[in-house]
């Protein structure tokens, strides 16, 4: 994409904010329509899957990680985050395809408008992160204020992703099928329940390569180790995040002409 087409997309996303604004509070009333605690579920999700995974992995399958339950909800929320937008953007154009038809909207604010609206879901369930540093007790550092520079990463990635595979599934439905298992297995992937140090050499160089392990680890570091990660989780993190969006910009330009053919 040129640089005008770029200046193009960021002046058309500012103008259409108050649209994003309303796709938001719609997708966030959906989701928790007739729920008697509604958004309160935000943090419960989080503690109760925590809870479960922690009796699970600390008590049948022996894990000795310091502070388990601290560790597994940070992974588990970022990687929730990551989940949600993915699937929720995955669709994104197909069930707006009446209002596509009827209006000019760029199309690209509807699975932007579902990656925030996840992202938003995820900022309440911070609040389980904190509840359970409180708990157990954890230091609390001061890098922890640098928190949401990994989250701003994932934000980026998770922008790409919902982009690409929006544009994708116009064309081929089976994504919504297929991206289910996809995301299982990623999910074994990515060191949320166990640590990367029990993996084989191999698999630990693999592990590299995956974009998750970058983001939750640089979360980790600053939330519970006090720790600033070298160059390279940085430069992984940015890399991996900034690629996706290209790529998530590149294919929807090229795809979303035909948008309406099929739609």
């Amino acid at each position: 994409m040129k640089s005008g087409q770029y200046k193009v997309m960021v002046s058309h996303f500012v103008q259409y904010v108050p649209l994003v604004r309303e796709l938001v509070g719609r997708d966030l009333k959906v989701k928790y329509r007739r729920s008697f605690l509604g958004y309160i579920w935000s943090v419960l999700n989080p503690l109760l899957m925590m809870m479960v995974q922690t009796i699970i992995f600390s008590y049948m399958f022996r894990s000795n990680i310091p502070n388990y339950p601290l560790y597994l909800i940070c992974g588990n929320t970022l990687f929730t985050f990551f989940n949600e937008s993915a699937n929720m953007g995955l669709v994104s154009i197909i069930q707006n395809a009446a209002l596509i038809k009827k209006v000019y909207i760029p199309k690209y604010i509807f699975p932007l408008s579902r990656v925030v609206s996840s992202f938003v879901t995820m900022s309440f369930s911070l609040a389980a992160v904190v509840l359970v540093m409180l708990i157990t007790r954890s230091p609390l550092h001061w890098t922890i204020l640098l928190f949401w520079i990994p989250l701003l990463f994932l934000l980026i990635f998770c922008a790409g992703v919902a982009m690409t595979l929006s544009a994708l599934t116009v064309y081929f439905r089976d994504i919504q099928h297929l991206f289910g298992v996809v995301t299982l297995g990623w999910n074994y992937a990515t060191p949320i329940f166990y640590p990367i140090e029990q993996l084989p050499d191999f698999a630990q160089t693999l592990m590299k390569f995956n974009p998750m392990y970058h983001y939750i680890n640089f979360f980790r570091n600053l939330v519970m180790y006090g720790n600033i990660p070298g160059p390279n989780t940085w430069i992984a993190c940015a890399v991996s995040s900034f690629v996706m969006l290209f790529v998530g910009l590149w294919t929807f330009r090229k795809l979303q002409r035909n948008f309406i053919l099929y739609v």
